[in-house]
């Protein structure tokens, strides 16, 4: 056969940006050997009339980390048609991790990153098949992996490591710095694709102090960098905060020539228009040389919970001073009239904070006790019963044992402007943060929502352009130079869809995690395959392979 796999009759899109056109595929041995006319004979053939031929989609944000450790299919970014992924984001991770510290991280897991801990330890166990990064990186590459991934190290682990629990109360020592500076190396010579911080001050651990990388000095930052820097290689991915933002990222950039990638540059972070500076900024560091480049998101940040985890009201100091207390404490918390009385005047309509008028963009749902109110916008309950939203939300929370969930875009919801920030040349569209919130959101589907409702029906692209920006643009920005593109001699990396019809479902929540633990989930439309190194894994909406057989996915490692 001259062939193993011939895509035959679509319209091939390459990821460059290019005019798309007509032809066919050939791939052998796990890489595009024929673009455009592929004669000869192939041991399986796709017609894909009709259909777009395009590389991969290369997701840049990710939370694998655990997850790949008992799911290799990594669903269900594969079902959206992504064939490369990046996880370790925001400075978290599992590696370098000592036992005593195992329950910890992922009770921090579970309340920073949403993972519901249960699921973490029936899934990782306690006894980890690793210790170090790099033996990290050996035992996912022993248990195999459906698509491409690669990892960053993150500060949160590197900082455990050698501080213990100290490292959630104090800076480090020069001496400690130079052992976290050595892990750091020999992480990135192990195969990291670079090194993740994070200052966001929503990011505490499950007792509410802050995550191990917020109590790092600028000075300890620096040095980590600089360890990275020194291999000759990496990429920085860092979640922004008081203390690390436009200035000292400009200066880590400059002094060591690195790549840097920050998180998030959404709508309405302080306010209308406040995405505008940032992107005023961020024109004027790469015109000065400096390779910056904010992610973006596509879709409205919504988060579904309950108030026995109020995730997103964490930025105010009265939800705050509740992290830790059992439930029957925060029953009795959001009974208090004047708990509720500053509650309400936090996120009145008139606040100038990301929560102003939650209620008015607020659904309930899941309420077990009366499924007929499951989606229906909290406000019209609220009338319907003549009593406040916020009492509402919290009586129903009280009574169920907060069993009652509601959902709301918590930010990046104006769509006019998150339309600024998608076709600015100077952003990266990721944030998928699949395999983190998983009961609270689900933004793995963001590259089937992109094709289909950014590019088909608000037309703010090209397909070509589209089908760029999902693959070769952050398979650039990561430092990736064989992935992202379909031409001869790169791994044949491949989606074929419909872009009559692309698109994500709405979401639904499933309880297929380790120990019966839920997730929100939301279905491809219009994915006819989804190839990975030359072998189809996914094929009209369902894995064409089995947890057991060889999966084709490979470590992979950038600039």
């Amino acid at each position: 056969m001259d062939y193993d796999l011939k895509i035959v009759g679509g319209t091939i899109v390459d990821g460059s940006g290019g005019e798309a056109y007509r032809g066919d595929v050939g791939v052998q041995n796990g890489k595009v050997v024929a673009l455009g006319k592929a004669d000869g004979d192939a041991a399986r053939t796709i017609d894909a009339g009709g259909l777009v031929v395009s590389p991969g989609f290369v997701d840049i944000h990710t939370h694998y980390d655990a997850q790949v450790m008992w799911d290799n299919m990594l669903s269900i970014s594969p079902w959206h048609g992504v064939t490369t992924a990046v996880m370790g984001n925001c400075g978290f991770g599992v590696a370098p991790m000592r036992p005593a510290d195992r329950q910890g991280i992922m009770r921090t897991l579970e309340k920073v990153e949403g993972m519901s801990y249960e699921a973490l330890e029936a899934g990782l166990g306690l006894d980890w098949p690793f210790e170090s990064y790099p033996d990290y990186l050996g035992a996912i590459k022993k248990g195999g992996m459906a698509i491409n991934l690669a990892s960053f190290i993150g500060h949160t682990p590197v900082r455990l490591y050698v501080m213990g629990d100290e490292a959630m109360e104090r800076e480090a020592t020069a001496d400690e710095i130079d052992q976290m500076a050595a892990i750091v190396r020999a992480g990135i010579e192990a195969g990291a694709l670079g090194f993740s911080t994070s200052m966001a001050a929503t990011h505490n651990a499950f007792d509410g102090r802050p995550v191990p990388s917020r109590l790092a000095s600028f000075a300890e930052t620096d040095a980590l960098i600089g360890a990275m820097a020194s291999t000759g290689r990496g990429v920085m991915q860092c979640t922004i905060g008081k203390k690390l933002f436009h200035d000292e990222l400009s200066d880590l950039a400059q002094r060591h020539g690195v790549p840097v990638t920050w998180t998030a540059l959404l709508s309405g972070m302080t306010g209308p228009g406040s995405h505008q500076r940032h992107l005023v900024k961020t024109a004027e560091q790469r015109a000065a040389g400096l390779d910056i480049v904010p992610q973006v998101a596509c879709r409205p940040i919504n988060f579904d919970f309950d108030f026995g985890e109020p995730f997103p009201f964490e930025l105010f100091p009265i939800f705050k001073e509740l992290m830790g207390l059992d439930t029957n404490a925060k029953k009795g918390a959001y009974a208090d009239p004047a708990f509720r009385q500053n509650f309400k005047a936090l996120t009145a309509p008139d606040q100038k904070n990301l929560l102003a008028n939650w209620t008015g963009r607020a659904v309930i749902s899941t309420l077990p006790s009366d499924p007929s109110q499951d989606e229906r916008p909290l406000t019209d309950v609220a009338r319907e019963r003549g009593v406040d939203a916020t009492d509402l939300a919290l009586d129903l929370s009280i009574e169920s044992e907060f069993a009652a969930r509601f959902r709301f875009p918590f930010i990046n919801y104006d769509q006019d402007e998150v339309r600024e920030l998608l076709t600015d040349e100077n952003t990266v569209v990721a944030l998928s943060d699949a395999g983190a919130h998983a009961s609270q959101l689900c933004d793995a589907c963001y590259s089937t929502h992109f094709l289909g409702h950014w590019c088909r029906e608000e037309g703010i692209v090209s397909l070509e352009k589209a089908v760029h920006m999902l693959t070769q643009r952050p398979a650039d920005v990561m430092g990736f130079r064989d992935r992202g593109r379909l031409a001869e001699g790169l791994p044949a990396d491949i989606v074929i869809f419909d872009p009559a019809t692309v698109g994500a479902t709405g979401l639904k929540r499933v309880y297929d995690q380790p120990a019966g633990q839920d997730r929100l989930v939301s279905q491809a439309i219009g994915i006819q395959a989804v190839v990975v190194n030359g072998t189809v894994i996914r094929e009209d909406g369902a894995d064409a392979l089995a947890e057991k057989d060889m999966l084709p996915g490979r470590l992979v490692q950038g600039r």
